[in-house]
């Protein structure tokens, strides 16, 4: 018997640190020197609401009856200093995104979706395109550190106005535009050159902490006749005392992102690595405004990774009082549909993946600014699949409300709620399941 034959070899096993993804990103930051830029949002695991469970009602609670008991769902934001808060039918919101990262098709069928089911859009980095104003019946005017796009007879037109901080997909860091996808149009409206990568400032150029902001708020309100809320979102990163500061500075509303949030473009080790989950997120900022005596008289929307009515239903029961959406918005237009594979693989991804967004070739009509392929979206049509999602959101949302005897999406509480996870436990401050545990709540 050789020694070959008296060795037995075991599997090949690769390194779960150095695994196929991380080697690949090596070898192509080795070949091109420069780093990976993409669109879309976290692909990591995070602890998220799928690991947060409902307690339904049995013999010591009492559930509401089918549909014949009242679920509410409607909710005022900016009822804080503004003269015309809005009024919103449903506690679901479109997220800010700009025209330039989006086709004015899927601007406009965002803005249609939104005002059939009575909620509001946003507009994004850029400004406000003449068609999502005339077919939004809501819209929120963001003010961004860039400053492209900004308008004060458009801030004027608008029913809200969002000062944007930063976002969950990069907090700290400033919003990036790829050359490809900067038309005459969108170009006209940023004032920059066509054709040239835009990247955007981190920070606002007016303001350097919170006196500051505090004066920029009061500017805006100035602007607008004391008329329009003023929302000011944040990404998820110390949401405690952003919270606490924006309320300082005179907010109406907080929108708290986290980091399963999406974005048109910005480097993929950003994206994956800075910002903590929505999940996480929520409870600090409640816990901020409860100390403050300001839970429910400034409004905490969230958003970053929501995909269905029992995330929207778990992020009420912890005190947020409504939720806003981008990446499953999109997903509702028809983005990455798998019916276009064959065009997405030519980009060089799969349909489904989510990291085409910053390329503008998106075959769907939907990120892009290529006018054959934005024709390719009807907005009337978009339109109705962005409507029928936030309905099924709503009643997925109700149907969990009732099954805990509540009237009112408002009336959900952390009560309600189990923890699956030692992590979900801990981030949302609710009992792991079976347990009245709630770990480290001795020391929030």
């Amino acid at each position: 018997m050789t020694a070959q034959d008296r060795w037995i070899h075991t599997p090949p096993r690769k390194s779960a640190t150095f695994d196929d993804y991380a080697i690949a990103e090596i070898r192509r930051a080795a070949a091109t020197g420069i780093y990976d830029i993409r669109g879309g949002g976290t692909k990591r695991k995070l602890p998220h609401f799928d690991d947060l469970v409902f307690l339904g009602a049995s013999i010591s609670r009492y559930p509401l009856e089918g549909y014949r008991e009242k679920c509410a769902t409607d909710v005022t934001i900016g009822s804080r200093f503004a003269k015309k808060p809005i009024e919103l039918k449903i506690p679901i919101t479109i997220a800010g995104m700009s025209f330039g990262a989006l086709s004015a098709q899927a601007k406009e069928a965002l803005g249609r979706g939104a005002s059939a089911v009575g909620t509001s859009t946003t507009t994004g980095d850029g400004g406000m395109t003449a068609e999502e104003r005339e077919h939004s019946k809501l819209l929120v005017y963001q003010v961004l550190p860039s400053r492209y796009g900004m308008n004060p007879d458009d801030l004027r037109k608008a029913d809200a106005i969002e000062v944007v901080v930063g976002q969950g997909a990069k907090p700290g860091g400033g919003g990036m535009l790829l050359g490809q996808k900067i038309t005459k149009r969108v170009a006209e409206m940023r004032r920059l050159p066509e054709g040239i990568d835009q990247r955007s400032a981190c920070r606002h150029p007016d303001w350097t902490g919170p006196d500051d902001l505090e004066i920029k708020i009061h500017e805006l309100r100035e602007i607008t006749n004391w008329e329009k809320p003023v929302y000011v979102k944040v990404g998820a990163s110390r949401p405690y005392y952003d919270t606490a500061l924006a309320v300082k500075s005179g907010a109406d509303a907080i929108v708290l992102d986290g980091m399963q949030g999406g974005t048109a473009a910005t480097q993929d080790v950003f994206i994956e690595n800075v910002g903590i989950p929505i999940l996480s997120a929520i409870v600090p900022a409640v816990g901020a405004l409860q100390e403050l005596g300001m839970h429910r008289k400034v409004q905490l929307i969230v958003s970053g990774g929501i995909r269905n009515g029992a995330d929207v239903a778990k992020c009420l029961a912890l005190g947020a009082d409504a939720v806003s959406i981008g990446t499953a918005a999109l997903i509702a237009l028809g983005d990455n549909d798998p019916h276009l594979e064959d065009e997405y693989r030519a980009l060089g991804t799969t349909a489904g993946a989510y990291d085409d967004w910053h390329e503008g070739l998106d075959p769907a009509g939907i990120t892009t600014q290529d006018p054959v392929l934005s024709a390719r979206l009807d907005p009337i049509v978009g339109a109705r699949k962005v409507a029928n999602y936030l309905s099924v959101m709503t009643l997925e949302a109700q149907t969990i409300a009732r099954a805990c005897g509540k009237s009112h999406l408002h009336n959900l509480e952390p009560e309600d709620l189990a923890a699956l996870t030692i992590e979900a436990a801990a981030m949302a401050r609710v009992p792991l399941a079976g347990t009245n545990w709630i770990p480290g709540a001795d020391k929030f």
